[in-house]
């Protein structure tokens, strides 16, 4: 099993957990969820994804993958009118089910919510981790997302088009920041592994990845001016961005940073984005996370490369709090 696979497979986390997820409707919003799947058709070939709304359906007790349960209405009628939408991108090696507890919050709130499993970079099919333009097709593959979810999704006349943000974590986060106008410089890859190989780093040489020899056929990143605002929490990749790379952002930006991350280091990633961004940036320290306490909480059976905070880190409580101003960021941002 590779690094990346080994550290973010959160899919197989939770199908494993039995994990039952609700939200506390009091501070999230009284919507019932609604959850369905679908997928959407690119050149690259189909997207599965994962998509929570507000219904006033009657939730119940719903096996979603293996043992995960969620309390939702499956397929129930969506309910409103001209609804904010919300991506989610997952890291490496993670799955559309990765942060299900932002998701249902945000439904609860009243917000449409889809979450792609990227193809080639999922806990099941890791076939694309090792290309050079393994980044540049995630954008794209959040960009056909979008386009699914606005043309073809059968409830697409129930989204408010001038209302669309979209969250990431670790390399989900690096691919929002692209959509938001991001351009990363990629052969800085290289040249930052030669000599402060964190873990990305230490990841791509066991994937033997030709971005560690340099960066052609890397770079075919895009704005998309649909979206207007982005959360990203332990952002990878950030030293890609340093010298300018953020200035084509326009939007506001929430930044979550665990204090006790790791895996990818605040001083060459998430410093680097909340000096570039500037006064867009609203920041968020979590105290006593590490990487993996981003992802949803884990159920009673824990593996420990995806489960284990440090001492004294209570991730349930932690994600209570991070959903809430998460949702409060999308309800000032998407007015």
């Amino acid at each position: 099993m590779d690094m990346l696979k080994k550290v973010v497979s959160t899919a197989v986390i939770l199908i494993a957990t039995g994990f039952v997820q609700r939200a506390d409707a009091s501070v999230l919003g009284n919507n019932n969820v609604g959850f369905d799947v679908a997928q959407a058709s690119t050149e690259g070939g189909p997207i599965l994804l994962a998509i929570w709304y507000p219904t006033s359906a009657t939730p119940q007790r719903t096996p979603i993958a293996g043992g995960m349960v969620l309390e939702v209405a499956p397929k129930g009628v969506l309910s409103g009118e001209k609804l904010p939408l919300v991506l989610i991108s997952h890291g490496n090696g993670g799955s559309g089910l990765g942060h299900v507890d932002l998701a249902m919050a945000l439904a609860h709130a009243g917000f449409i919510v889809v979450a792609p499993t990227h193809p080639g970079d999922n806990y099941a099919d890791t076939s694309g981790q090792g290309a050079t333009d393994l980044y540049s097709h995630r954008a794209q593959q959040l960009r056909s997302t979008l386009d699914y979810m606005l043309d073809q999704w059968p409830s697409a006349s129930k989204i408010d088009s001038s209302r669309i943000g979209a969250f990431g974590m670790s390399a989900g986060a690096f691919t929002v920041l692209t959509l938001a106008g991001g351009r990363p410089k990629m052969q800085k890859i290289s040249e930052h592994c030669a000599k402060d190989p964190e873990f990305i780093c230490r990841a791509l040489a066991e994937l033997k990845s030709p971005l560690l020899q340099g960066a052609e056929g890397s770079d075919a990143f895009a704005a998309d001016s649909r979206i207007k605002a982005v959360a990203i929490a332990a952002p990878g990749l950030g030293f890609t961005f340093e010298g300018g790379g953020l200035k084509d952002v326009h939007i506001p930006v929430q930044l979550w940073i665990g204090d006790r991350d790791d895996t990818v280091p605040a001083r060459t990633n998430a410093a680097i984005i909340q000096h570039e961004l500037g006064s867009l940036v609203e920041t968020h320290v979590v105290p006593g996370a590490a990487h993996v306490s981003f992802l949803a909480p884990c159920g009673e059976l824990k593996l420990p490369a995806i489960c284990t905070d440090p001492d004294g880190f209570d991730r349930i409580a932690a994600h209570t709090a991070m959903d809430t101003q998460v949702v409060q960021f999308f309800e000032a941002r998407l007015p």
